[in-house]
């Protein structure tokens, strides 16, 4: 938008718009100091970064970046939100979780958040994790459940929570047509966790008798996190609820209901990460997606996808969990700005257990002041237009429709879980983000990097472990390998009294060696080993003494190159025959008679600290 002054001259009329080859031009020569002589298009791609499902993000977006046309608001292909209004006129549905097993605590939970701003509720019931379902009308008691939408989530126990729902409904005398959320219904993504055969009926029948009697309830979850959480990519969960939702859709119309009634007994669950423009992506994608199947179904209207997003349990660390506000504060955001119907934030201490009353209304007031002070709802679709958004959604789209067509070729969902097909395919992708993960190209904030070992550990109340059948897919976390090196510092902090050490042999003043040495010390406290800087500085003459004297049995180099050059073969020499199990050195591979190994930006991390861990004897 041009603005205009008072005297209606714009302030940009002397400034010509500048051309994308006069910005290439300027990419060039700063590559050109970096050492990359490219040009063109060359230049650009340089800039360009790959990411999961080979998404290409390129360094600088424009009106050339063809996507089809979103359309508008409601209407489809609801790419730009299922409703025309958005969540402009009362935000977003806040939706809280809830996992405990006694009816009164989880009473009290309840009360506390629908007192404070939540506005619908996620109960797990059943099973060795849930409220008893005979203790479900303890556990909603003083709740309004003509105003507070339940979202079920039973597993296998889903025929006797479902009618005990019911049953509240008509004893508390909640007219039928003013009952909502979700029975939660979900019989292939039960079987995606569980391993268990996928049964339809009973997700049929309760399709079935809510269409007839309950037009606000929805029997069915599209759950699409148990392929989140097992590592799967953006492209790869989109697929799999794709194939899910068909699925359901081919269940719910051979048991005679319409496609418009089958589609309205559908709600989609997908996870919201730290990513945001991703997540913003990833939710404009799914609607678009869903709107293709409703379309070729012959209910093109019919294809408003009701979305639910839960912010990601895969980047929910252990360590430093108070940076799991800042990740779930992105997610929110994504989340909110992306369409999401209704939204769940994971409180930060979701990975140590059971959330404590602090953590819970952390959660619920993350959605309420991006909501009331940052006013994300009062704006419908606010990503729309942007050039990056739009084509990351189509690409996006593009390849979870590749992967939905893997699913179909496959035999459908059902088909291919059970023939390993999916967990293949997750499994893989998993793999290459650990690859990253190892290496810190994918950094974790508190874990991989900038670990504190003095911090003071949070603790929380381990919930049960859960019973029933196993086999399903697995559960990943984006911190687990650090995870296992930082129990086994933990293990040996707790036998011996102090942690595993590393010396830092500094070479040099502070101008040569701060930065190295920060870096070295960073890398190695993310395994769990304490680093000993102390005296600021070695030389050849020095190194011996202050390392026998560290307590450390591992000694880092750390210094510019040209010190390096000069001193790195006789402060090793010192330092082996000072003791030193390991001499590293902190900077690229080169040829430094006494150095055993190199510790650089982007080497395996994870590799590198076991392997020191294994020859301290820390088991």
């Amino acid at each position: 938008m041009t603005v205009l002054p008072a005297d209606g001259l714009s302030l940009a009329a002397e400034f010509p718009d500048p051309a994308h080859e006069q910005w290439q031009s300027l990419v060039e020569g700063v590559l050109r100091k970096s050492g990359k002589d490219v040009a063109g298009s060359a230049a650009e791609e340089a800039l360009s970064t790959t990411v999961e499902d080979g998404l290409i993000t390129r360094p600088l977006y424009t009106s050339r970046d063809h996507a089809p046309d979103a359309g508008f608001p409601g209407f489809a292909p609801f790419t730009r939100g299922s409703k025309a209004e958005g969540n402009a006129a009362n935000g977003w549905d806040v939706r809280q979780r809830h996992s405990l097993t006694d009816p009164a605590r989880l009473n009290e939970a309840v009360l506390a958040d629908l007192e404070n701003g939540v506005t619908s509720l996620w109960l797990t019931v059943g099973g060795a994790t849930g409220v008893p379902v005979s203790g479900l009308a303890r556990a909603l008691d003083g709740v309004y459940l003509d105003l507070a939408p339940v979202a079920l989530d039973a597993g296998s126990e889903l025929d006797a929570a479902a009618a005990e729902l019911l049953r509240l409904y008509e004893e508390r005398g909640v007219a039928p047509e003013t009952a909502r959320g979700t029975l939660g219904a979900d019989p292939l993504g039960h079987a995606a966790r569980s391993g268990s055969a996928p049964e339809p009926a009973a997700a049929v029948h309760w399709a079935e008798r809510c269409a007839k009697e309950y037009p606000g309830l929805r029997a069915l979850t599209v759950d699409a996190l148990p392929y989140h959480e097992a590592g799967g990519s953006a492209a790869q969960e989109l697929g799999s609820s794709l194939a899910t939702g068909v699925a359901y859709l081919r269940a719910l119309t051979g048991a005679g209901l319409s496609v418009e009634a089958a589609c309205a007994q559908l709600e989609f669950r997908y996870a919201a990460t730290a990513d945001q423009f991703l997540t913003i992506a990833k939710l404009r994608a799914a609607r678009r997606l869903w709107a293709r199947v409703a379309e070729v179904c012959g209910a093109a209207d019919a294809g408003a996808q009701r979305q639910h997003a839960v912010t990601s349990s895969v980047m929910m660390t252990r360590r430093d969990p108070w940076v799991n506000m800042l990740r779930t504060t992105l997610a929110c955001l994504g989340a909110g700005v992306g369409g999401a119907d209704s939204v769940t934030v994971l409180p930060f201490d979701h990975a140590l257990g059971l959330p404590d009353a602090f953590a819970r209304r952390i959660a619920r007031n993350t959605s309420t002041i991006l909501m009331e002070e940052s006013h994300l709802a009062r704006v419908i679709d606010p990503a729309g237009g942007s050039w990056y958004v739009e084509r990351l959604t189509t690409e996006l789209a593009d390849s979870a429709w590749a992967f939905f067509q893997e699913i179909e070729r496959a035999g459908g969902q059902a088909a291919a879980l059970g023939s390993g097909l999916i967990g293949e395919r997750l499994a893989a992708t998993w793999a290459a983000r650990s690859k990253d993960l190892a290496r810190r190209k994918e950094p974790v904030t508190g874990v991989s990097e900038f670990p504190h070992l003095a911090e003071r550990p949070v603790e929380r109340e381990v919930p049960p472990a859960p019973g029933g059948a196993s086999g399903g897919l697995p559960t990943v976390r984006r911190d687990e390998a650090f995870e296992a090196l930082r129990a086994r510092s933990d293990a040996h902090l707790a036998s011996t009294g102090r942690r595993p050490r590393v010396f830092l042999a500094a070479l040099g003043p502070a101008s040569a060696h701060t930065a190295r040495a920060t870096f070295a010390s960073n890398l190695f406290q993310a395994g769990g080993i304490e680093p000993v800087h102390d005296p600021a500085t070695v030389d050849a003459s020095t190194a011996a003494e202050a390392f026998a004297t560290s307590g450390a049995t591992v000694a880092c180099l750390c210094s510019g190159d040209a010190l390096y050059a000069e001193q790195a073969e006789a402060v090793a020499s010192a330092l082996r025959a000072a003791g030193a199990q390991r001499v590293f050195l902190a900077g690229r591979p080169a040829e430094y008679p006494g150095v055993d190994e190199y510790v650089f930006a982007g080497c395996d991390v994870v590799a590198v600290l076991s392997s020191v861990l294994d020859r301290m004897g820390v088991a």
